[in-house]
């Protein structure tokens, strides 16, 4: 039984970049886990901690020595090892030398396709400490590093510079070197109240060690839970509750190693702006949780999270009052120059901003949204005229003094402004639905102009993207198409709108110039929407097999497909399903061996067998029973009511010889089975079903 230790590993660098902290840790984790099992090293858990300053890991119960293995190695033929004299050929010879024995040492190795000569080594496994500083080197390489530094004079490239490394093994330190930056058992403190080093006796202590004698928090979880313990009881005794949006809670637990939350106050005079502007430079500028009180309201309060726990906390608050002061100020001049200029103001200086160089300024973009909008009005019950409006409106924001400054504010201040300057309720709101949903599980737009505004927009920059040949490619999306297009799909289909894919991109393609040509990218833009659609439900837990038996009807309509895929995965769950599924599936393989096509008319004059007659009968009656389904599109009833016609089909198959010598039978059993394929064919294709 092999012997096992727990090992740490500690990277000790300069300030890392608080927004990759995270994702640099459980990377670094990962990649020393599969380098690990590469090795053949078992272990029973990897654990990852991260501060600012240094990424660590622990691992339990990992062997001390790689197993030793039997390796056989094969060498020549036995039939051409030796000559007619019984002697060694040279390849023979050589084989032997390679393996370091003589020919008489090498054993015979006995195969079906004959006898061979064969080398059977025992290689003995490496100690665990041989192969550390390699995997971690390697680890570190590999980690998602968007741009890499070097410093001193060295050529080593890393996210920040190195500062030290421990490694322990045991409660020995392995000896080696990491980055150009020798190891220890040596780890550092809080950079003010412990910069010295200290000591760590094993990796178990390691945690305890460093709150208690370094003033380190070093368990990431554990450090954003107190932080937002602390936020949340600091808000409750000012009678209000934070907003804690979880990405700030990640940075503010990447900026701290010892968390010390606090509140701060501001002039209520600033509560005049619309609240989430406040929120905004609160929470991008400043990195506070703000406080509202129990109606949503935005208090007069901050909250902010200190890495030193101050001998003089009033001096941190007032300090941190004074910041806030001139941001704030700065919100409250743009909010004032904004409003006098006006939103509609800012038409014209559309056409200054590029959009994008080939598909014209922000100003051509507007008006191809006024003829999408204004061409899908009707069909949404939308007013033309102020859908128009909207369009004309939906990108002026952009322009303003307050969205330059935050821009996650875009469409939250066209609202505002809009409703400042007096234009139509609806169309202020649409100017904020315009951009929903911003992200993966956001809101829809909730009413139909935002909706049909949102679209347009989607779908617009879609079509024009494609059109100049810069569709998404691997993992790069630099224009972000593969959200637009879960967001368009989730509009059409959440919100319940009767919205074919194909007229809409022909829609979006013909109000581009004519020189773009971008009719060329319909197929495309088609094609990379379904994959999205996809990707889309296979997220919802739907099997990929009741995505292609809809697939197969060529529905172009996404809630079309919605509903038909919902009847499907109903359908799935009875208990015929399977027997039809797989009848369906025998059925399109005798049709697609057959030589004959659009087999459709039945003659019921060459029916002679029970079974052919009964199905043939039960099918002229489902017809006319599934017909009012089909018109209402109610494509769950449909399945139900054909999953009737089990005993039926299983009778047939049972007793009919549907590829018979009788050529005009054979044909007219044909066309019983095409029509029986094309009932289920009215909702899906359920042969694709597998059991």
């Amino acid at each position: 039984m092999s012997k096992t230790q727990n090992l740490l590993i500690e990277i000790g660098t300069e300030e890392l970049p608080p927004k990759s902290l995270k994702k640099l840790a459980t990377a670094f984790k990962e990649e020393v886990c599969k380098s690990l099992n590469e090795q053949e090293l078992k272990f029973s858990d990897c654990l990852w901690y991260a501060t600012p300053r240094r990424l660590s890991i622990l691992i339990h119960d990992l062997e001390t020595t790689q197993e030793d293995k039997e390796q056989q190695r094969r060498g020549p033929a036995v039939s051409a090892a030796f000559d007619e004299d019984g002697k060694a050929t040279r390849a023979t010879e050589g084989f032997a030398k390679s393996c370091g024995i003589e020919v008489d040492q090498l054993e015979r190795l006995e195969t079906d396709k004959g006898s061979w000569l064969a080398f059977n080594a025992k290689v003995k496994g490496k100690e665990t400490t041989e192969l550390i500083a390699e995997i971690i080197e390697s680890a570190l390489g590999r980690l998602p590093i968007a741009k890499r530094m070097r410093w001193g004079d060295s050529d080593v490239e890393f996210v920040r510079p190195i500062k030290w490394v421990l490694i322990l093994f045991g409660n020995v330190p392995i000896d080696c070197e990491i980055m150009g930056v020798s190891s220890g058992k040596e780890s550092y403190g809080h950079r003010f109240h412990h910069p010295d080093s200290i000591t760590i006796k094993d990796p178990a202590s390691y945690l305890e060690t460093l709150k208690q004698e370094a003033n380190v928090l070093a368990d990431y979880d554990v450090r954003r839970n107190l932080i937002e313990t602390q936020v949340k009881e600091i808000a409750k005794s000012n009678n209000g509750q934070a907003v804690i949006d979880s990405d700030l809670l990640d940075e503010v637990t990447s900026l701290v190693e010892w968390p010390v939350s606090f509140s701060g106050e501001f002039n209520s005079d600033f509560l005049k702006l619309p609240k989430e502007v406040l929120i905004s430079s609160m929470q991008d500028h400043q990195k506070y949780f703000p406080v509202i009180d129990k109606q949503g309201n935005l208090l007069p309060y901050f909250i902010s999270v200190a890495n030193i726990e101050s001998k003089d906390p009033a001096l941190i608050k007032s300090g941190n009052e004074r910041v806030i002061q001139p941001r704030l100020s700065d919100a409250a001049f743009f909010w004032e120059r904004d409003l006098k200029h006006g939103l509609a103001n800012h038409i014209d200086s559309l056409k200054k901003v590029v959009y994008q160089k080939q598909l014209g300024s922000l100003h051509d973009k507007s008006e191809r949204l006024q003829k999408t909008v204004t061409s899908l009005a009707n069909s949404l019950s939308v007013d033309a005229n102020t859908a128009k409006r909207a369009a004309e409106l939906s990108l002026c924001d952009l322009l303003t003094d307050m969205v330059s400054e935050f821009p996650a504010l875009q469409g939250t201040m066209g609202r505002y402004y809009a409703e400042a300057d007096g234009e139509d309720a609806t169309v202020a709101i649409a100017l904020e639905e315009y951009y929903q949903p911003r992200f993966a599980g956001d809101k829809l737009p909730a009413t139909p102009l935002g909706q049909l505004l949102a679209l347009s927009e989607k779908i617009d920059s879609l079509v024009g993207i494609f059109s100049i040949g810069k569709a998404p490619t691997g993992d790069k999306d630099p224009f972000g198409l593969r959200r637009s297009a879960i967001g368009l799909l989730r509009i059409i289909i959440e919100c319940e709108l009767d919205i074919d894919l194909k007229e809409l991109i022909s829609l979006a393609a013909s109000n581009y110039p004519k020189e773009l040509d971008a009719n060329k990218c319909i197929d495309n833009v088609y094609q990379f929407l379904l994959e999205r659609l996809r990707r889309y439900y296979l997220d919802e837990g739907v099997s990929p097999d009741s995505f292609e038996s809809v697939l197969a009807i060529n529905t172009s309509k996404p809630l079309d497909f919605h509903h038909r895929l919902t009847a499907v995965t109903e359908f799935r769950k009875l208990a015929e399903a399977e027997s039809l599924a797989a009848a369906n599936k025998r059925i399109s393989n005798i049709l697609k061996k057959s030589d004959i096509s659009d087999i459709k008319k039945v003659n019921d004059k060459l029916l002679s067998e029970d079974s052919e007659l009964t199905l043939a009968k039960s099918l002229s009656e489902y017809q006319i029973r599934l017909a009012p389904m089909m018109k209402n599109r109610d494509y769950k009833s449909a399945l139900t009511e054909l999953a009737g016609l089990r005993e039926t089909v299983d009778s047939f198959f049972d007793n009919v010889m549907v590829n018979c010598d009788d050529e005009a039978i054979k044909i007219n059993r044909l066309a019983l089975l095409s029509n029986l394929s094309a009932l289920f064919l009215l909702t899906a294709d359920i042969s694709k079903l597998q059991s």
